[in-house]
Order: C-alpha cells, then structure tokens, then sequence
C-alpha cells in the first residue's frame, strides 16, 4: 500500500499563497505533517502556475527536501517540470503523475521514465479521450503495459490509475471502477494502482462518507495506492482497519501501531 499525499498543490489556496510568497515554512510544514500522518510519497505538483511552472518546481522540490527525507512524486502535465522536479528529486525512487496512451503524452513521458528509473501514474485513457466503460479502460491498459514493458519498465513500477469519475455525473462510474480494478488484477497480477479517489463523491454531501466507503470497496478487490489527504485521520482510519481485516497487516500489527500514535480514531 502506498499512501501519495496530496497537499502540496498550488490548487489550494494555501500552497498557492506560500509559493507566491516563497514562503518555505509553510511548505516544510505541510509537507512534514503528511508524512508523520502516514504518506509514503509527497506529490508535488504547480500545474496551475503555467507562467512559471518549471522555476516553481524546483523550488518546491528543493524546499521540501531541506527538511524531509521522503520519496516524491512529481505531478505535471508539463514535461519541463516534470524532469526538473526529477532531477532534483533525491530520496528514494521517485513517482511520476502521470502517463497515458495519448501518442503525444506518451512519448514525452516514457523518456522521463526510463532515465529516473520512475515508478509511473499510467491513467487509463488514450487519444479516443475519456473512457466510458471497463472495457474502455482495459483498452488503454492493454496498449500501456505491453508498451512500458516492451520498453523496459519493470511491471511493478507501474501504478494504474482507472480514473475515478463523479457519480453525481455518471450513476455508474463506481462499478466502472470497480470492474476495471478486477480486470487488471486478473490480466496483470503484477502491477499496482494508484488514483485519486475523491472525484467519486464530487457535487455530493457528506462527501467523506463516501470517499472511505469507496476506499474499503476497491481495496476489497486489490487497489493498493491512493493519491489523498493522510492527514484525514478519519480516512487513514478506514484503510489501516481494512488492510487488517484484508490480512495485509500480519497480526494487526500496523493497525495498533499507528492507533497508539494517533494516527486515526
């Protein structure tokens, strides 16, 4: 299970603020509160700073790595930034967000992979756009893995993302996800997942019920990689109870251990 913390996203109000003041505490301290919350991985991503995306980055990489040694996964859409953070990037094996079966993403992407020896986001959409359905899906991941693999990247390092659509839009793109999940587990028992959740419960109330319900569903059927708030104690919650009961914690022993620091309640 890997836990991506998402908070360092110029999205959000307060990331956006401390990198239009260069203020590093506020970085360092978002940063290093995910961690001590249990995120394996720090994503960082300044999409939305498309003026100056690629000096941002690497002012956020270098920033949060003067105070925490964590592994990071660098978010763009942006080539340019998306090697600068990766150049810079220092502990660990770094993560990338992300690549697709786009002829023109994917070509631009793979080189990135292949010199950073990158785990890599594969989102599961190619040039015919959005999926609509599992099978769509499965046609994008069909082309990614045999086109990664063919290239060299070991089929572990790769994390499908099956693109978590609103069901407040879709009625049906749970079960989408659902049925996608169980088709690469099946066809690809060696790769892994990665997403950022949250999209399902979008223009809903009560959104976090939901979330951690889909969480607990997916993970029910191998989603072993979320891209979230670890901070969200309520959540954490729900998945160290759910890899317990999943028998992925031998004896409980993450679950007691991460209930007596406090992670959840």
């Amino acid at each position: 299970m890997i836990i991506i913390g998402e908070l360092i996203n110029t999205s959000r109000k307060e990331i956006s603020e401390a990198v239009d003041n260069r203020d590093a505490a506020c970085i360092k301290r978002v940063a290093l509160a995910q961690m001590e919350a249990g995120a394996t991985y720090l994503d960082v991503n300044c999409g939305n700073k498309v003026h100056n995306e690629v000096e941002i980055m690497e002012w956020l990489v270098n920033t949060i790595q003067d105070d925490v040694e964590a592994p990071l996964c660098i978010d763009s859409p942006n080539p340019r930034a998306l090697a600068t953070g990766l150049a810079l990037a220092k502990y660990g094996q770094p993560m990338i967000n992300s690549i697709t079966d786009e002829k023109e993403r994917f070509a631009e992407v793979l080189p990135l992979v292949l010199a950073y020896k990158a785990k890599i986001v594969a989102l599961c959409m190619d040039d015919t756009g959005m999926p609509n359905s599992a099978e769509d899906r499965m046609r994008a991941v069909n082309s990614l893995y045999a086109k990664l693999t063919a290239a060299g990247v070991p089929a572990g390092d790769i994390h499908f993302d099956p693109l978590v659509k609103p069901i407040s839009v879709v009625s049906g793109a749970g079960i989408e996800v659902l049925e996608t999940i169980q088709l690469i587990k099946k066809q690809y028992p060696q790769v892994h997942f990665a997403c950022g959740l949250s999209n399902i419960s979008f223009g809903l109330p009560a959104r976090k019920t939901l979330n951690r319900l889909f969480v607990v569903q997916t993970m029910a059927l191998g989603m072993d990689g979320y891209i979230l708030n670890p901070t969200d104690k309520g959540m954490m919650g729900v998945i160290y109870a759910a890899r317990a009961l999943l028998d992925q914690d031998e004896y409980c022993g993450d679950y007691l251990t991460a209930y007596r620091n406090g992670l959840f309640v």
